[in-house]
């Protein structure tokens, strides 16, 4: 069975080539993914409605991304302005987790090649991210009776800390986030589990740390699980403090996925961070998630 991967050329707005994020990572991704067979068609998101949005965000909030009337310092703190194309990708992209959910739900994996906006909070965006993707899809499994109680596993390199406050008085949805302790954002909010990392942690200790509490997590009852897969834990990130290698980031991956889906828990992975100098690798990084799901589905 062929992995369903979600994508839409829509997830490549049009940002300042000088921005940090690199926006153009998201059709590199696709073109490398049916280069290399993983996918030979992708599923076509629809943007997400407004009403599915507003389970997780403010009404006040969507209207002003929506209209493009954030004001200036909500717009520097997400880290690009808000433009025609910013505003469509980042509908485009929840609806893509959406998708993925509902698609994992039926296949027992699925992935989107986008989300993993876990700064973003209820009444603001941040660090790249202006809709949460995954609690948005979490909140529209819950409401369609499709999943009760979710595991969001995050393992981007930087803290959860918009996921974490999203979820923070819901014992429905259990926020796992283990990332570099001393890496943004300064202030974190506390999730149901925070794991810090030291600087300049390897593959051993990292992989060790993980399948630790993994086995911890293996004691609680999910029926869901998203997995944030972000690749700046690399040891070549630009935005990243970690020493993990390209094996490692491999091995971390299918630790993960074979741990769920040998449980039968429906999986769905987004994209998370990565900020790689060389923009080949970091699109080679990225595409183990998707390589390593298609290797086990």
């Amino acid at each position: 069975m062929e992995l369903p991967i979600v994508n839409h050329p829509d997830y490549v707005a049009k940002i300042n080539d000088d921005n940090k994020f690199p926006i153009k990572k998201f059709g590199a991704l696709a073109n490398y993914l049916k280069e290399n067979k993983v996918v030979k068609k992708f599923f076509v998101p629809n943007p997400c409605s407004f009403e599915t949005l507003n389970q997780v965000h403010s009404k006040d909030y969507i209207n002003n991304i929506q209209n493009k009337t954030l004001h200036h310092l909500g717009q520097k703190k997400i880290g690009f302005p808000l433009n025609d194309s910013v505003v469509k990708r980042s509908f485009v992209a929840t609806g893509g987790t959406v998708l993925a959910s509902k698609l994992a739900i039926n296949f027992g994996l699925a992935c989107n090649t986008a989300g993993g906006s876990h700064h973003a909070s209820i009444n603001e965006g941040a660090g790249f991210c202006v809709f949460n993707d995954v609690a948005v899809g979490a909140r529209y499994l819950q409401k369609k009776g499709l999943a009760r109680k979710i595991l969001v596993l995050d393992l981007d390199v930087h803290q959860g800390n918009g996921t974490a406050d999203i979820f923070k008085n819901d014992k429905s949805v259990f926020t796992f986030s283990m990332h570099c302790k001393s890496n943004y954002p300064a202030k974190k909010t506390q999730s149901d589990l925070d794991v810090e990392l030291e600087e300049n942690l390897e593959d051993k200790e990292y992989l060790e740390i993980l399948k630790k509490y993994l086995f911890s997590l293996n004691e609680e009852s999910f029926d869901f699980v998203y997995y944030i897969a972000g690749v700046d834990i690399h040891h070549e990130d630009r935005l990243g403090k970690l020493k993990i290698s390209d094996e490692g980031i491999k091995v971390r991956d299918r630790i993960v996925i074979n741990n769920f889906y040998q449980k039968r828990i429906p999986l769905c992975g987004v994209l998370g961070g990565g900020y790689n100098k060389d923009f080949n690798k970091l699109i080679e990084l990225h595409s183990i998630l998707h390589k390593s799901c298609a290797e086990i589905i």
